[in-house]
C-alpha cells in the first residue's frame, strides 16, 4: 500500500451538480459544483458511491411519441414547461382545482370523477411539499397542477402508461424539492414514485425511461437508510431495474454508471464473501458505460473509485489477484483522466491530489506487452519479446525489448536499435484482437493513420487497463485537454 498521510478515498461528488445530464457536451466556462466533503474527510473506501448520474428525467425521452389520447411520456423540463403554459392559459380555473384538467372539475362531475385512495394518498403528498425558496414554491405550484392533469388522465383512461409515468415524474420532482424542515416525507413521494413506474411499467414493459427512474427513484430510498438490511433490499431492486433498463436500451452509459453505483453501494453492505463479486461486476459496468461514450467523465471518476476501494480491500486482505500497488496505479489513471477532461471540477481535482504519486510518473502507464520487431510486424511468433511500454500524453512507446533491460527515463536504451512508436495524433482506433497469426494472450490492435500496430497483453484483464490507457488518452488529446493531462504527469 502506497504511503499516505490519510486514510481517505477519491470524494463522492454531489449527485445535483449543475452539470448537464447524460454525458451531453458541455458549455464553456462552466460553474464549477463544491465537493460534497473534503477529500480528507471522506469515509472509508466502501463507504461512498461515486459520482451518480443526473436522472434521465432531465433528459431526452426515448420514443416520445403521443398514444391514442394524446399523451406522452415527458422529460422533467418538458414536463414543467408545458405545465407552466397550460396553467398560464387556464389562470384561475386550473390553479382553483376546477378546471378542466383538474382531478376534481366540478360539484357536478364528482360523482363521474371519484379518485381512488392511492391517488388521494399521492395528492396529498404533493399538496404538502411548500419549496425550500420562492423558486421551488413555484415550481412545485406548477408540479402540483401536473399531477392534477395526470390524474384526470388516468380516470378517462386507467390504462394510460404514459400518464403513470408522468405523475411518477411529478412525484420524483417533488420529492427533490422537498423542504428538510417541512413536514413533508421525501421518503413517502419516493415510495408513491415507485409504485406509479411499476404501474406504468405493468400497463408498457418495454418503457425504458420508467425503469431507469424507478431506479433512481430506488436508490434515493435505499440511501436513506444506511446500511440496513432494507437498504440492501432496496439496492437489489434498483440494479433490477437498471438491468431491466439496459436490456431495454443497451446503448446507454448513464444506465450503467448508475447500475455500477449501485452495485458499489451494495458491495459496502453485503458479507464480506460476496463483496469481490459484486465489486468485479461494477467494474464490468462502468468499464462498458466508458466504451459507449469514451468521454465519460463520471464513469471514468466512478471506475477510478472503485479501483481505489478495491486496492484498499486488497492491501487489507491480502488478496491475490491484483497487487494493491497496481489496483493503485489503475485507480489513479482514471481519476487523472476525469480531470483532465473536466479540470474545473473540484472534486475530480481533489481525488487526484490524493492519487497522483501512484501513476508512474512522468508517465501515465507503464508495463509489460509482447511485441514483433518494430521493422517487422509480421515477423515469426519466436521473434517477438515481452517488453516494457511507456504511455503518455503523446505517444506509446517501447521502451527496451526485454524485461530485464533497464528502462531509461527518456525511452531510449539501445541508439541502434529500432523501438516501437505510437503518435496518439495518428490513432484511428484501438480494439482488442483475436488474429490467429499473434503470439499466445490478449491480442491488442492499434489502428493508426500509418497503418495497424500489433500487440499481446498477458491477459484479458491486463489489456482492458492499455485499451482503456490508450483510449483516454486519444479521447483528451481529441478534446484539446492533452496540455492538462501533460500538467498531471510531468508536474
Amino acid at each position: 500500500m502506497p504511503d499516505m498521510e490519510e486514510s481517505a478515498q477519491p470524494t463522492p461528488a454531489d449527485p445535483s451538480d449543475p452539470e448537464l445530464p447524460n454525458g451531453a457536451p458541455e458549455p464553456e466556462p462552466e460553474p464549477e459544483p463544491e465537493p460534497a466533503s473534503p477529500v480528507a474527510d471522506a469515509p472509508a473506501p466502501e463507504a461512498e458511491a461515486a459520482v451518480e448520474e443526473v436522472p434521465a428525467r432531465s433528459a431526452p425521452s426515448k420514443g416520445a411519441e403521443a398514444n391514442a389520447d394524446g399523451w406522452r411520456p415527458y422529460t422533467m423540463g418538458e414536463l414543467l414547461g408545458e405545465a407552466a403554459e397550460a396553467a398560464a392559459a387556464g389562470g384561475s380555473e386550473y390553479a382553483d382545482g376546477n378546471g378542466a384538467g383538474s382531478a376534481t372539475p366540478d360539484r357536478s362531475s364528482q360523482d363521474n370523477l371519484q379518485l381512488s385512495s392511492h391517488h388521494d394518498v399521492a395528492m396529498d403528498l404533493i399538496n404538502s411539499v411548500t419549496g425550500v425558496d420562492e423558486e421551488g414554491r413555484s415550481r412545485q405550484r406548477i408540479l402540483t397542477f401536473a399531477a392534477k392533469r395526470y390524474i384526470s388522465a388516468i380516470e378517462r383512461n386507467p390504462e394510460d402508461p404514459d400518464a403513470y409515468y408522468n405523475w411518477a415524474l411529478v412525484l420524483q420532482e417533488s420529492a427533490d424539492n422537498v423542504d428538510p424542515d417541512s413536514d413533508s416525507s421525501k421518503d413517502s413521494l419516493l415510495e408513491e414514485a415507485c409504485k406509479k413506474y411499476a404501474e406504468a411499467t405493468r400497463l408498457c414493459p418495454t418503457l425504458y425511461d420508467a425503469y431507469y427512474n424507478w431506479a433512481i427513484a430506488i436508490a434515493d430510498r435505499a440511501k436513506m437508510r444506511g446500511r440496513t438490511k432494507e437498504a440492501e433490499e432496496l439496492w437489489q431492486q434498483a440494479i433490477m431495474n437498471y438491468d431491466k433498463a439496459v436490456q431495454l436500451s443497451w446503448n446507454s452509459p448513464q444506465a450503467l454508471n448508475n447500475w455500477g453505483l449501485g452495485l458499489q453501494e451494495l458491495s459496502a453492505i453485503v458479507p464480506a464473501k460476496d463483496k469481490q463479486k459484486i465489486i468485479k461486476t461494477a467494474i464490468s459496468k462502468f468499464r462498458s458505460a466508458i466504451q459507449l461514450q469514451f468521454d465519460f467523465h463520471r464513469a471514468i471518476y466512478n471506475l477510478g473509485t472503485v479501483l481505489y476501494g478495491l486496492a484498499e480491500d486488497t492491501s487489507r486482505s491480502g488478496g491475490a489477484d491484483n497487487s494493491p500497488s497496481d489496483l493503485y496505479s489503475q485507480s489513479a489513471i482514471y481519476v487523472a483522466a476525469a480531470h483532465a477532461l473536466k479540470p474545473n471540477y473540484s472534486v475530480y481535482r481533489s481525488a487526484l491530489r490524493l492519487v497522483r504519486s501512484m501513476l508512474p510518473l512522468p508517465y501515465l502507464k507503464v508495463g509489460y506487452l509482447t511485441a514483433p520487431p518494430a521493422d517487422d510486424p509480421i515477423a515469426p511468433h519466436k521473434l517477438w519479446e515481452r517488453s516494457q511500454f511507456i504511455l503518455n500524453h503523446e505517444e506509446l512507446q517501447q521502451v527496451n525489448t526485454s524485461e530485464s533491460a533497464p528502462a531509461k527515463s527518456n525511452g531510449l536504451v539501445e541508439k541502434t536499435k529500432r523501438f516501437i512508436k505510437v503518435d496518439v495524433a495518428d490513432i484511428v482506433s484501438v480494439s482488442t484482437c483475436s488474429d490467429l497469426t499473434l503470439p499466445p494472450g490478449a491480442g491488442l490492435c492499434i489502428n493508426t493513420t500509418h497503418g495497424p500496430v500489433f500487440l499481446v497483453a498477458e491477459s484479458w484483464e491486463s489489456l482492458d487497463g492499455w485499451l482503456d490507457a490508450i483510449r483516454l488518452v486519444y479521447t483528451i488529446f481529441a478534446r484539446g485537454r492533452s496540455d492538462v493531462l501533460a500538467g498531471i504527469i510531468t508536474g
